[in-house]
């Protein structure tokens, strides 16, 4: 039976940043990926955006480690020569009565630490984006955009050459408690022996927290849609409505390109078994979408919107509920599990491995 200081299950932005820092702290660490490669699931079906940590609430490891990881990122960015920008965030109101909730938002993330907002009126915000419709808007010039596929091979290079190992299209099975450390059964016939085991599976979870008889809350699925733009947008800002349900809205976002897509919905899902779940983007919810973007952007060209992709974000609350904050249980011996690790997962990432380190 192979032995091993450390498994890290799953291998997305998440789970690679944890599999580095432990790696880099001189851990011996495998990572196993169910997948035929890396960041397959939630980490390649996202805005790709960098978070300021401007909507969590104080205290929540939400807002602490999407602050920290902001920082943390960029200086990654900077470091590695990953492609990113700064470009900055507006959270937008169309309506007067919706200017209080803007301050709302400013005074979070000023709770938060985030020392570089600005509450714009008409005028300015204008002045900044002249194609918008908005009546206030929140500046927020430390959010920004990064290539999440070249971060995740950096995380990946990174990890290796500090002595991690990859192993993928390994489905972790099964799992209990040998000794003082972990007998993991991988694929058909591997056993696997760790002192330790970090589950970052993702979507996949709960259903690998429960393979190893360990605690898992049940998690709800909730789909959004992206729809990319026929052409150029006249902004070169992200452009975020007021929050929603379950979400941040339908936004503007830029790649690093310059191309616009407009994205995510929220669709809750009554499945969640993450091996059957459909990614399709119906062609049909173009003009919901055309109608949510006209609210502030009433010059978007009629038909401009093509289906883009789809992502699925595993979430501890429901429909109605307050949005919960990451879970990170350590109530096992010799297991980290990571659970509801959605937005602002991706900007989190460097701050939550610090964090998973640090409680191993």
């Amino acid at each position: 039976m192979d032995q091993v200081e450390v498994a890290v299950i799953g291998a997305g932005v998440v789970g690679l940043a944890v599999a580095r820092e432990l790696a880099q702290r001189g851990r011996e660490v495998i990572i196993i990926e169910t997948a035929g490669a890396v960041g397959t699931g939630i980490s390649s079906r996202n805005s790709e955006v960098i978070h300021a940590g401007l909507y969590d609430v104080g205290g929540s490891l939400k807002a602490r480690l999407c602050v920290r990881g902001k920082a943390l990122l960029y200086g990654y960015c900077e470091a590695r020569g990953i492609a990113h920008r700064r470009c900055g965030k507006l959270v937008v109101a169309t309506r007067p009565e919706d200017l209080p909730r803007l301050e709302q938002i400013a005074a979070r993330g000023a709770s938060n630490g985030v020392d570089d907002l600005r509450l714009l009126d008409a005028a300015d915000t204008l002045a900044l984006e002249p194609a918008l419709r908005a009546t206030g808007a929140l500046l927020s010039p430390s959010s920004g955009i990064v290539d999440s596929h070249g971060l995740m091979t950096a995380l990946l290079g990174d990890a290796e050459a500090a002595g991690a190992t990859l192993a993928l299209a390994s489905p972790v099975t099964s799992g209990e408690r040998d000794g003082d450390g972990w007998r993991l059964r991988v694929g058909v016939d591997f056993e696997l022996r760790a002192g330790s085991v970090i589950n970052a599976a993702g979507l996949f979870a709960a259903q690998v927290g429960q393979s190893l008889g360990a605690p898992s809350p049940p998690l709800r699925f909730a789909r959004g849609h992206y729809f990319s733009l026929a052409g150029r947008a006249p902004f070169s800002r992200l452009i975020y409505p007021l929050p929603m349900d379950g979400g941040l809205g339908v936004h503007l976002t830029l790649d690093l390109g310059g191309q616009a897509r407009f994205g995510p919905d929220v669709h809750w899902l009554p499945d969640t078994d993450p091996a059957t779940l459909d990614y399709a983007v119906d062609a049909a919810l173009a003009p919901v979408f055309e109608a949510e973007v006209r609210r502030y952007w009433p010059g978007l060209p009629a038909g401009a919107l093509q289906p883009g992709y789809s992502g699925i974000r595993p979430k501890l609350s429901g429909p109605d509920e307050a949005a919960a904050d990451f879970h990170i249980d350590t109530g096992t011996p010799g297991l980290v599990q990571l659970f509801g690790i959605e937005s602002p997962g991706l900007t989190a990432s460097l701050a939550l491995a610090e964090e998973v380190a640090n409680r191993l």
